[in-house]
């Protein structure tokens, strides 16, 4: 089921969506516009259910059709909302529900009508919404939105440095390999990268969001002991793990239509270099947010 999404995968999903498009294949009215990735996933992102690269996408098409001609759903609300996929059933007043995300951002409205331009990843997880109700972003489709924009336009990138120059430049290049455009930081509308130890970044306005508790970033991860400590979260925002001396983190964060910020972070600069090497597939794959020590990478929130 796992399918690694560094950058050959991209390239041969791009090719491949190309194809489909120029054979005219689509379902449904409307010109086809290629192809999107399909994930379906419980318990964020711990339990896999479905991941499928689907072809038949047009431009009369949106992420509820998708998935309907992929799982078993039941829906309410007129059909906008997401009752169950292939049997989990949402709690529609608290508890546990579907939510999904488009190239890793949360998204505001009904799937049905959210419309689709090909090359997107959808991603649905069933989760416990009793602390984290709003997640706005998530690590988990990498190399999106970087590589694909978000919200139907393409966003270029701006990685601000705050030490750590080594690590900056691997995530440049992680990033350019991913095919993000890099651009100046402070650029309008750009998608943000900020890099450097926590003690060095937690004054930035980004960044900042991970110190105000995960009702309000929705990353299951805070910094303990003047910035000397790294803590995992569980689904309830308690305490679970305590990682090394040497931690690192990379978080997602979007504060209301502010475009979103990844953090690439750590205790010390060892955390942070350690951080930038978990710019890929299959460390971030299906997760919200990542963290690592000596021990090795784990997924956040804690289960």
């Amino acid at each position: 089921m796992t399918v690694r999404r560094g950058t050959a995968a991209v390239i041969a999903l791009l090719v491949w969506a190309a194809a489909i498009a120029a054979a005219g294949c689509g379902l449904g009215p409307g010109e086809d516009v290629g192809g999107v990735e399909l994930t379906v996933t419980r318990d964020y992102g711990s339990v896999p259910m479905l991941h499928r690269l689907v072809g038949d996408v047009t431009e009369a098409d949106t992420v509820m059709r998708v998935l309907e001609r992929n799982a078993e759903v039941s829906t309410r609300y007129g059909g906008g909302f997401v009752q169950s996929i292939d049997g989990y059933e949402g709690s529609g007043g608290g508890g546990r529900d579907w939510f999904y995300y488009v190239n890793g951002l949360w998204a505001p409205i009904g799937a049905a009508d959210f419309k689709l331009d090909g090359g997107e990843a959808i991603w649905w997880d069933y989760r416990d919404w009793s602390v984290g109700e709003r997640v706005a972003a998530a690590v988990g489709s990498w190399p999106q939105p970087f590589a694909g924009g978000y919200e139907g336009s393409f966003h270029p990138t701006a990685v601000s440095c705050f030490g750590a120059r080594a690590a900056c430049g691997v995530v440049k290049e992680r990033l350019k390999d991913a095919g993000a455009e890099l651009v100046a930081p402070g650029t309008a509308g750009a998608i943000r990268v900020v890099v450097g130890p926590w003690s060095q970044i937690e004054a930035d306005r980004d960044a900042g969001l991970l110190a105000r508790g995960v009702e309000v970033s929705g990353a299951f991860a805070e910094f303990g002991a003047a910035g000397r400590a790294l803590l995992g979260l569980d689904e309830h925002g308690d305490v679970a793990q305590r990682f090394g001396q040497h931690a690192g983190l990379v978080a997602a964060v979007r504060w209301e239509e502010r475009p979103p910020a990844w953090l690439i972070t750590g205790v010390d600069a060892t955390g942070v270099a350690a951080a930038a090497d978990l710019l890929d597939a299959d460390s971030l794959r299906d997760h919200y947010t990542v963290a690592v020590d000596e021990k090795g990478e784990t997924a956040l929130p804690l289960r």
